[in-house]
C-alpha cells in the first residue's frame, strides 16, 4: 500500500491558520472563563435565592463549581470518538450551541437546585470545547508549526485565571450575578458565527463502533472519584465516608477501565498511546505540574481576600502580572519548541514556578505588593509561559492525525484530575492550617460569641479566649485593641498561608524529576515507523 502524498504546510503562520485559531481561542476563552468568573460569585449566591438573613451554605452554592467541572470530566472522554463520528465542525458547533444555552438558563436560574443543574448542561458543551481545539488547531498547523499554534491556544487558558475573578467581580458589583453567565450569550453566537463561516466541513469517518462499555466504566468513574475529591475540603479530611465512598467507586472503575481498555479494538480512551515516551512524560510533567500548580493558583487571590482584605475585583488586577509574565515567555516558547527539543525548555520554565513557589513561602500579612509579591507573580508567570504549551506541543507533535484527538483527551483528561487532587489537597491544608492556629481559631470565637455586645461586656469573654484577652490588655484604649488583635491575627493568617505555599512548593518540585525524561534530542515520531506510516491519513486542512 502506497503512502498518501503528505501537505506541504507553510513555515510561518499564516492568516488561513489564524483565521481557524480564533475560532478556537473564542471558544476555549468561553469555557475557561466561566470555570473561573463564578468562583468569586460564591458569597453573592449564597444569599441571592434565600436572602441575608438566611444564607445557604457555602458547601451548597460550591456545587455551581463542581457541577461544571463533573459535567466537564464526564464528556471529556467521549470526544475522541465523537470527532470521528460527526466531524469536528460540526461537534464544535454543537458544543457551542450546548454552552450558550446552558448560559442562558444558568441567567434565567430561579433557585439554587436549577442553577446546578443548568450548570451540567453548560459544562457538557464546555468539556468539548478544549479538546476539540486542540484537534482543530493540530489538524490546521502541521507538526512542525505545532509550537507556535499551542501558544496562541494558551492565550485562553492565561486570560481565563486574570480576567475571570476581575470581570466577576466587576460585574456582580456594577449589574447582578445573572451578567456572569449572560456575557456568554453575546459571545456564543458570536463563536458559532465564527465557526461556520472560517471552519471547512470535514467528512466525519465513523468507522470506529463505539465502547458503551468503556464510557460505562470510565464517564461514572472519573466523575464519582472527581465527586469525592471535590467533598474533601468540606470534609475537612481525606477520610471521611463520602470522600472514600464515593472516590474509592470511582477509582474501581477507572482501574476496572484501564485493564478493560486493551481488549477492544477501538477503546473509548486509547491507553496505547502511553506508547509514545513524549506523550507519556508529557503528561506526567503536566498531571505533577497541574496538581501542584493550579493548587497554589488558588492561595494567592484568597490570600489576598482574607488576609489582606482586597476585594474580589482588586484581587484579580493584583494577580495580573502573572499573566502578564505568562504572556511574553508564551509566544517565545512556542516558537523555540518548533525549534528545539522541549526537554531543553520547560524545564527552565519550571525552575522559574518552583522558586516563584518557594518565595511565596514567605508571605505573611504585611508583604509588600510591589516589593515582593507582584515581583514573584511575573517571575511564576514566566514560568508558566515556558512550561504549559512546549508540554503539549511535545504530547501531541508526534502522533498521526488520527490519533491527536485522543491524545488530546489523554492530555484534558489529565489536566482536570490533577487540578481537582491539587486544589483538594491545598484546600484542605490551609483550612486545617487557619483550624488549629491558636490565635486564629480563638479571635473567630472571640468574634462570634462577641456579636452584639457592647466592648464594656466582652470582659467575661477573655478568660475563654486568652490570646485575644493578652492582646487587648495591653491597650486601654478598645479600638486600639481592636486594631491590634486584626493586625495580629492577619500576621497567623498569613504565616499559615506561606505554611501552605510550602506544600504546593514541594509538589511543583516534583516535576523537575518528570521534566529530566522529556526529549532534549531532535526525535522521528515513534508512532509513524514501520507499516503505521503508510495508514496515516493526511491532516485535514480546513479553511
Amino acid at each position: 500500500m502506497s503512502s498518501p502524498a503528505q501537505i506541504e504546510y507553510p513555515e510561518k503562520i499564516d492568516g488561513a491558520v489564524l483565521k481557524i485559531a480564533g475560532v478556537v481561542v473564542l471558544g476555549a476563552i468561553m469555557s475557561i472563563l466561566d470555570i473561573t468568573v463564578v468562583n468569586v460569585a460564591l458569597p453573592d449566591l449564597q444569599v441571592t435565592f434565600t436572602g441575608k438573613d438566611n444564607p445557604l451554605p457555602y458547601s451548597t452554592v460550591a456545587w455551581t463549581v463542581t457541577a461544571y467541572t463533573l459535567a466537564l470530566a464526564t464528556v471529556i472522554p467521549l470526544t475522541g470518538w465523537a470527532a470521528d463520528r460527526f466531524g469536528t465542525k460540526r461537534l464544535y458547533m454543537a458544543a457551542l450551541t450546548l454552552f450558550t444555552l446552558g448560559s442562558a438558563l444558568c441567567a434565567a436560574a430561579t433557585s439554587i437546585n436549577m442553577l446546578i443543574l443548568f450548570r451540567v448542561i453548560q459544562g457538557l458543551g464546555g468539556g468539548l470545547l478544549m479538546p476539540l481545539g486542540m484537534v482543530i488547531m493540530t489538524k490546521a498547523a502541521g507538526p512542525a508549526r505545532m509550537g507556535r499554534l499551542m501558544a496562541i491556544l494558551g492565550v485562553p487558558m492565561l486570560l481565563g485565571p486574570i480576567l475571570g475573578p476581575i470581570l466577576g467581580g466587576y460585574l456582580i458589583d456594577a449589574v447582578s450575578w445573572h451578567w456572569i453567565f449572560l456575557i456568554n450569550l453575546p459571545l456564543g453566537i458570536a463563536a458559532l458565527g465564527y465557526a461556520w463561516w472560517a471552519l471547512a466541513s470535514d467528512k466525519p469517518e465513523p468507522s470506529e463502533s463505539f465502547d458503551f462499555v468503556g464510557m460505562l466504566l470510565m464517564s461514572p468513574g472519573l466523575a464519582f472519584f472527581l465527586y469525592g475529591i471535590s467533598s474533601i475540603p468540606t470534609a475537612g479530611t481525606f477520610f471521611s465516608g463520602r470522600v472514600l465512598g464515593f472516590a474509592g467507586v470511582g477509582l474501581a472503575l477507572m482501574v476496572a477501565f484501564v485493564f478493560y481498555s486493551f481488549k477492544p479494538e477501538h477503546p473509548l480512551l486509547d491507553l496505547r498511546l502511553f506508547k509514545n515516551r513524549n506523550l507519556t512524560w508529557s503528561i506526567v510533567t503536566m498531571f505533577i505540574f497541574a496538581g501542584a500548580f493550579f493548587g497554589g493558583l488558588l492561595l494567592v487571590p484568597t490570600y489576598l481576600q482574607q488576609v489582606r482584605g482586597e476585594g474580589a475585583f482588586d484581587a484579580g488586577l493584583l494577580v495580573a502580572p502573572q499573566g502578564i509574565g505568562a504572556m511574553l515567555t508564551m509566544p517565545i516558547a512556542g516558537a523555540l519548541a518548533d525549534k528545539i527539543p522541549v526537554g531543553r525548555i520547560v524545564p527552565v520554565g519550571l525552575v522559574l514556578i518552583t522558586g516563584g513557589m518557594f518565595a511565596l513561602t514567605q508571605v505573611d500579612g504585611t508583604t509588600s505588593y510591589w516589593g515582593y509579591l507582584i515581583p514573584v507573580l511575573f517571575v511564576m508567570g514566566l514560568g508558566m509561559g515556558a512550561t504549559m504549551m512546549p508540554l503539549m506541543t511535545s504530547a501531541l507533535k508526534t502522533l498521526t492525525a488520527h490519533q491527536v484527538a485522543r491524545g488530546s483527551t489523554l492530555l484534558n483528561i489529565s489536566q482536570q484530575v490533577a487540578s481537582s487532587i491539587g486544589v483538594a489537597i491545598i484546600s484542605v491544608v490551609l483550612t486545617n492550617g487557619l483550624k488549629n492556629d491558636d490565635l486564629v481559631s480563638q479571635a473567630r470565637g472571640f468574634a462570634e460569641a462577641s456579636k452584639g455586645l457592647d466592648p464594656s461586656q466582652t470582659g467575661g469573654l477573655l478568660e475563654k479566649f486568652p490570646l485575644v484577652g493578652n492582646i487587648l490588655s495591653q491597650f486601654q484604649d478598645p479600638a486600639a485593641g481592636a486594631a491590634a488583635l486584626q493586625s495580629a491575627v492577619q500576621n497567623a493568617m498569613g504565616e499559615v498561608f506561606g505554611s501552605t505555599f510550602l506544600i504546593a512548593a514541594i509538589m511543583v518540585s516534583f516535576t523537575l524529576v518528570s521534566a529530566w525524561f522529556l526529549p532534549r534530542k531532535h526525535e522521528e515520531s515513534h508512532l509513524l515507523d514501520d507499516e503505521d506510516a503508510a495508514e496515516v491519513a493526511p491532516p485535514v486542512i480546513l479553511h
